[in-house]
């Protein structure tokens, strides 16, 4: 049997009209900037590419900088938006949001995982001008943010607001042009693209300061050659997610937590419908993780390892899960799973859980059904 792919949310499989599209990229000779009809060319490609972001996630053509990911995105915009402004993101965003906005205010979430739209309107009243990071979805948990109410604090106050949408995208509808946001960051190889490509979308007139200088690509907001083949593949995967895969996928998961009766960091909260964030209480997240992999099921720690050593996962401290957040594995299920995925995990489950405790616990496993 085939391993059980759940690491959606690390990357998604290749999506086939993201590979066509890439392949066919990389089939063109010419540089996107170059005048002559081999340039041309690769520029009608890059151009194609750029509106189909744009037409996906509700901005203009012209607003869409492309970037290395998700990673660069998030610091370009950073960059520039914090520029005399103090900077708040929340306690749950991601590494790359969190370090490139050093020294930033964090933001409380409640126990279900959201931001803690009080505490972001006392910090936004106690200050001067500040720009909010805030992501859209997390990516261990899948809790999705009261983006909408963020947006209306920060124009009652005065702030700036990027979006890390990185998740979120092409997973659940999004439309940066209503968001009440400056900036919105995705990631090509997390919507079935390939890796090495991501976009930061704009909004209309905001003055950008390039992080990489170079020959003027991308009007000057992102300079050096476009890495066209993982372009193309990210408009193409883009256009691919349909609302009824989502749809799929929120049924499949509910049938993973229904099946094993675990407690699960975010229940309650409004979730990506691919992702489940399950606590094995007694067992680390990393035993967990190679365990299952033995099994022949791929998912992700909520937890990371650094050098040997098991640390709990800062999402699920500020989320107040004490132990719990050393204990919690990500399931997050590809555009591609199998109708069996729930079934195959839980017995895969049961058997680590069986050996790993010698026993199952009380009400911990019911049948799968």
């Amino acid at each position: 049997m085939m391993p059980l792919y759940l690491d959606a949310n690390a990357t998604e499989p290749l999506r086939p009209e993201a590979r066509e599209a890439a392949l066919a990229a990389m089939e063109l000779v010419g540089n996107p900037s170059s005048v002559h009809a081999e340039g041309r060319a690769a520029r009608r490609v890059l151009e194609e590419a750029r509106a189909r972001v744009a037409a996906r996630f509700g901005g203009a053509a012209r607003d869409v900088v492309f970037t290395s990911g998700g990673t660069e995105a998030n610091a370009l915009a950073i960059a520039s938006l914090r520029r005399g402004r103090r900077v708040l993101a929340g306690a749950t965003e991601h590494p790359a949001v969190l370090r490139a906005s050093d020294g930033a205010g964090v933001l409380p979430v409640l126990p279900n995982g959201t931001l803690d739209l009080a505490a972001l309107d006392r910090a936004l009243g106690e200050g001067g001008p500040a720009l909010v990071c805030l992501m859209v979805a997390n990516n261990e948990t899948g809790v999705i943010h009261p983006v909408v109410e963020a947006a209306a604090l920060c124009r009652r106050h005065g702030a700036l607001l990027h979006l890390d949408a990185v998740q979120a995208a092409g997973r659940i509808p999004l439309a940066f042009s209503g968001s009440g946001a400056e900036s919105m960051a995705v990631s090509g190889h997390k919507l079935g693209g390939p890796k090495g490509a991501g976009a930061l979308l704009l909004r209309p007139g905001l003055d950008l300061q390039p992080l990489i200088a170079g020959g003027g690509q991308e009007r000057g907001r992102r300079g050096g050659t476009e890495a066209l083949p993982a372009i193309a593949g990210l408009g193409a995967a883009a256009m691919a997610a349909e609302p009824a895969t989502a749809l799929r996928l929120a049924a499949l998961r509910d049938g993973i937590e229904a099946a094993l009766g675990l407690p699960v960091a975010g229940e309650g909260a409004a979730r990506l419908p691919n992702t489940t964030c399950l606590v094995l209480p007694g067992i680390t997240a990393e035993t967990a993780v190679i365990a299952l992999d033995l099994e022949g099921v791929r998912v992700s720690a909520g937890a990371a390892c650094s050098s040997g050593k098991v640390s709990r996962s800062p999402v699920l401290t500020a989320m107040g899960l004490g132990e719990g957040a050393g204990q919690a594995i990500r399931v997050s299920l590809p555009w591609n799973a199998p109708d069996d995925a729930p079934a195959r995990f839980a017995a895969a489950c049961r058997a680590v859980l069986e050996r790993l405790r010698g026993r199952v616990p009380n009400g911990a496993l019911r049948a799968v059904g």
